[in-house]
């Protein structure tokens, strides 16, 4: 039996993208605590800018954004070849296992360190393991929260414009529900995120949610345009593995036009 789902074509891809898509989502939720800067990254002085009202801003963004457009980008794929309940069955396995990661890593910061291995890396400039790793792994419930239900939603609102987009144009322009579907769904995940960890948690000014939201948008709204021709390539070595007539009458059950190729998996 084993043997005859990992041979099938479709069951193989939809579990390959599944794993991507879950580990991708639960790396960049645990590298999501450090701040970088994007200008020093490209070897540009930070330049400080002003934003409804809001000074001192710059391009200072969280580790995690190095992953999610990727995230987006699965999405799509997926959208595309097995349809909205796929989409929607792989985010909850997703937020699911985030939550299941983070209530472990509770767990371990709460457990009794030995006392040796609180003061093993001192010579390093650790003096105390125990707070580096609380530090590390312990990020606020407000922001896990946040992050969280902003992935979830978003995660919707990306299907739901990629299949608008797809019912009007049919196969052509994939690069429209492709690109446009991140576009509108990273708005809104910028905003939910910073609406539940810094302005319901912190209390923050709205001009401050409004003014960091639209900074990490752009960043978003930016790598949403230049990731566009990634989902030409992997339509592309898709279409290749699965082979023409397979592909086609994927999407076409994707749309809801046939029964679904792989219903045991996607199916509610």
């Amino acid at each position: 039996m084993i043997k005859q789902l990992l041979n099938d074509k479709p069951t193989k891809l939809f579990v390959i993208f599944t794993s991507f898509f879950v580990a991708n989502a639960l790396i960049a939720e645990c590298i999501g605590g450090k701040l970088f800067s994007l200008e020093q990254l490209f070897g540009m002085t930070p330049h400080k800018f002003t934003l409804f009202g809001e000074s001192g801003l710059s391009y200072t963004l969280t580790a995690g954004v190095l992953l999610w457009p990727l995230e987006f980008v699965m999405t799509d794929i997926v959208n595309e070849y097995f349809g909205p309940k796929a989409v929607r069955r792989i985010s909850y396995i997703a937020v699911a296992l985030i939550s299941y990661a983070f209530i472990m890593f509770l767990v371990a910061i709460n457990v009794p360190a030995d006392g040796w291995w609180v003061g093993s890396k001192a010579a390093d400039g650790v003096p105390n393991m125990q707070t580096a790793f609380t530090s590390i792994f312990g990020q606020g419930m407000w922001i896990i929260l946040g992050s969280l239900t902003a992935f979830l939603v978003s995660q919707i609102v990306d299907v739901t414009v990629f299949h608008r987009i797809k019912k009007r144009t049919g196969d052509k322009h994939v690069w429209l529900r492709a690109t446009g579907s991140t576009i509108v769904s990273q708005l809104v995940d910028s905003f939910i995120v910073l609406f539940i960890a810094f302005k319901l948690g912190n209390n923050w000014s709205w001009q401050r949610v409004l003014a960091i939201c639209m900074v990490n948008y752009s960043y978003k709204f930016v790598l949403a345009v230049a990731l566009t021709p990634l989902i030409y390539l992997l339509e592309h070595r898709i279409e290749r593995f699965l082979g023409h007539d397979l592909a086609k009458k994927m999407k076409l059950a994707a749309m809801g036009k046939e029964h679904p190729l792989v219903d045991p998996i996607v199916s509610d």
